[in-house]
């Protein structure tokens, strides 16, 4: 399966290692630094130029990652994937930040 993540970007859901929370994860010093060192490395892709509300750390096939950042919020994203439910106690945006894609 593939996962839309906004604009005409999309993924194969077996790529996904992380999806996390823009707001609750950037508060960090380390997720910045995490961020920082990809974009430096070019291996940080922006979906969109839109207020980015998730990024979704995936395999990038050449045994390196790659970081996409995405206007789509984490709730929205695991849904599409199938990962949560409309009835699952991962509805809340909070519980989510951090959450591991199913392999």
């Amino acid at each position: 399966m593939y996962l839309h993540l906004g604009n005409d970007v999309v993924i194969k859901e077996t790529e996904i290692i992380a999806v996390y929370d823009m707001d609750n994860t950037t508060v960090s010093k380390r997720t910045r630094e995490f961020l920082t060192h990809f974009e430096k490395a070019g291996r940080l892709i922006y979906v969109t130029n839109e207020l980015p509300k998730s990024f979704i750390v995936c395999d990038g096939g050449d045994g390196g990652q790659v970081v996409y950042v995405s206007q789509i919020s984490t709730v929205t994203l695991l849904k599409r994937c199938d990962f949560i439910s409309d009835n699952s106690i991962y509805t809340n945006t909070e519980t989510t930040q951090g959450t591991q894609a199913p392999q």
